[in-house]
């Protein structure tokens, strides 16, 4: 793995669950993960596993398309999943209080793009793709923050 950035594919929807599972118990409040990708790519289907794999409760994870934010408590802290793909200015991403949350809160957020200037130097942006083979999907990860490095070690397939 390169010190900032892997591409792996993985076949199944299940391996990229499989991933999203591994990646969510290394996490901490403050680390921003940036999902991207067209629609379908399986973002929210890799947020769901995340999510799930550090749940306090046996709770729903529905999709935050509508709500735009939906916060859980899970055992690592605090977290927030949002989906911005609705948003049309910075100034809506401030309302919605994920500027404080980059700092106390691990933040799923899909549509990063919809960020702008705010988007966090130190997060982990990770861009999801459909594969040739149904039901597969590339992921490519970048980041610039070292700690990256060592929270996905082991984790490229």
């Amino acid at each position: 793995m390169a010190a900032d950035h892997f591409e792996t594919l993985f076949p199944t929807p299940e391996a990229t669950a499989t991933f999203g599972a591994a990646l969510g118990v290394r996490l901490l409040p403050g680390d921003v993960i940036l999902l991207d990708g067209p629609v379908g790519a399986g973002k929210t289907h890799l947020a769901r596993a995340l999510i799930r794999a550090i749940l306090l409760s046996d709770e729903d994870v529905p999709s935050p398309t509508f709500t735009l934010v939906q916060t859980y408590d899970t055992q690592n802290g605090a977290l927030w999943h949002s989906d911005l793909y609705r948003l049309t200015s910075t100034f809506e991403v401030e309302e919605l209080g994920l500027i404080d949350a980059f700092e106390d809160a691990i933040c799923l957020i899909e549509w990063p793009d919809r960020l702008g200037e705010l988007t966090p130097e130190s997060a982990l942006h990770l861009t999801l793709a459909p594969a040739p083979d149904e039901g597969a999907r590339v992921v490519h990860a970048t980041w610039s923050d070292p700690k990256w490095r060592d929270r996905l070690a082991g984790l490229q397939t």
